[in-house]
């Protein structure tokens, strides 16, 4: 008689943001200035109790815009700044972008907007002979290669498989930790309506004169009907490597880069075989422009499909950019169509399922085009071990400044000590963060798609917010372009933290 096991769904969490290690939520600034103030204070009051008063006033003052947050961890001080910024962007004019011709470009070009603007694209081949295209930001030494993947999806698949996909996906992130050189990694689905183009290219090739006449009319209601409401899903990985000086060595050029870069992918793409990605190839240049093009200019989708068909678009990188961009305070307009892009404040909290995601990620009605994006920056292990120990030190601190402990912070400190346990047990730690753009085409559309991000992010129990002020940065942080926008900002992120 045989017996069977029972199984259980298997569940995932332990996200955590590491906490900081001022006093009661503060950050470590302005702990230091919350203590230097207090002993001016005292210092004040030997002088005269006026003045003292005066001086504690003035440090309330000083402190509420860096205590005070909203619902999304932001400080006064926080979204003031951002405030500011805006300001002298759009005093300055550059929030405005004209390309082409009648543009500012060079040579009429329409060269990528903000960030993006001096990338640079070459190709080269790795170690299987397939082409692949290598994104250089010249700003921060970065060359990117993006990887094309057909992801088998979860219909139809038994828990045990899904299990065995998450598992394979997270050794594949821990490795990333120790490959030479990358700094940083995203995944961006994509989601679009089908044109219609593909399915009509494939029954034109495979049709014949002799075919019965049943079957052409059954095959023209096919072409007809099917595509209404179908959607394209794309899904890409960009590896963003540094070419930063090593000892002894200098400035790696594009050119070393792709060397090292072809080399390292064979190993990486059959590494994604056992993710559920599907066939992970490397992308083109021509494809990759193809791909940054659409983004920015949807309306020429169709055409792109259809010249693939007949031998390539031929378009180029100084082609991929819009025509024109303005990027307002809550939205983003380029080439006649309005994007607008979240970022998540909070990870999922509490266990979650495997499929948390699957609502946020799948086409929507309310909105044309979207674009959800994970964004990773994964820890060498010494600075994973260094990090953890950290953020376990702080969470211990934090527990013990209150006589009667809450459960909150409990369980803070104990999700802190299982982070160390599994770290030192050969776990890769990583960052990550989530971004979502939804492009519509019109701007009363945006009501809608705003209302339905809002419904399909408590869904996926992360916390999302409008990237107000920086709409264009956003946007291009979204594309599979390399773009590491902590490094792109005019404060470290050391000193951020701090603040």
């Amino acid at each position: 008689m045989a017996a069977t096991e029972a199984t259980h769904p298997r569940t995932y969490g332990n996200f955590r943001k590491p906490r900081t290690s001022g006093l009661r939520g503060l950050s470590l600034g302005a702990t230091l200035l919350l203590f230097a103030g207090l002993i001016a204070v005292v210092l004040a009051t030997l002088i005269s109790l006026w003045a003292a008063l005066a001086l504690a006033v003035v440090l309330v003052v000083v402190l509420a815009p860096l205590a005070l947050r909203d619902r999304h961890g932001r400080t006064l001080m926080q979204r003031g700044a951002v405030r500011m910024a805006w300001r002298r962007t759009t005093a300055s004019g550059g929030h405005l972008y004209r390309s082409g011709p009648m543009g500012r470009a060079g040579f009429g070009t329409c060269q990528l907007p903000g960030l993006a603007a001096e990338s640079t694209l070459t190709e080269a081949q790795d170690g299987y002979g397939r082409p692949f295209a290598v994104i250089t930001i010249p700003a921060t030494g970065h060359h990117t290669v993006v990887i094309s993947c057909d992801a088998d999806g979860a219909a139809l698949v038994d828990e045990q498989q899904v299990d065995i996909w998450v598992a394979h996906w997270g050794q594949w992130l821990s490795v990333l930790g120790a490959e030479p050189g990358l700094v940083a990694a995203s995944v961006t689905v994509e989601t679009a309506p089908d044109s219609g183009v593909r399915l009509q290219q494939e029954i034109a090739a495979n049709a014949v004169d002799e075919s019965p006449e049943l079957a052409r009319l059954m095959l023209r209601e096919v072409l007809a009907a099917y595509p209404a409401g179908s959607a394209q899903i794309a899904t890409r990985i960009a590896l963003t490597y540094s070419g930063a000086a090593r000892e002894g060595a200098p400035r790696r050029s594009a050119e070393d880069m792709a060397l090292h870069i072809g080399t390292r992918l064979p190993g990486l793409t059959a590494g994604l075989s056992m993710t559920g990605a599907g066939t992970a190839v490397p992308m083109t240049a021509t494809e990759l422009a193809e791909a940054v093009r659409v983004a920015y200019d949807p309306t020429v989708a169709p055409l792109v499909e259809e010249s693939r068909a007949s031998g390539g678009s031929g378009l180029t990188w100084d082609q991929a950019g819009p025509m024109a961009a303005q990027e307002a305070w809550d939205h983003y307009r380029h080439d006649g169509v309005f994007s607008v892009t979240w970022a998540m404040t909070e990870a999922p909290q509490g266990e979650v399922f495997s499929n948390v995601l699957t609502g946020l990620v799948q086409p929507n009605r309310d909105i044309a085009r979207k674009r959800v994006t994970l964004l990773y920056r994964p820890h060498s292990r010494a600075e994973g071990a260094r990090v953890v120990q950290q953020d376990y030190k702080n969470a211990l601190f934090n527990a013990q400044q209150s006589q009667i402990g809450q459960a909150r912070d409990d369980a803070e400190l104990t999700a802190a000590r299982r982070t160390t346990e599994e770290q030192a047990q050969g776990h890769g730690v990583i960052r990550f963060g989530l971004l979502i753009t939804a492009t519509v085409n019109s701007v009363d559309a945006l009501t809608a798609a705003a209302a339905a991000i809002d419904n399909l992010a408590p869904a996926a129990r992360i916390a999302v917010r409008p990237v107000y002020g920086s709409q264009a940065a956003a946007f291009a942080a979204a594309l599979p372009l390399g773009l590491v926008l902590p490094l792109h900002t005019a404060l470290p992120q050391t000193v951020r933290d701090s603040m």
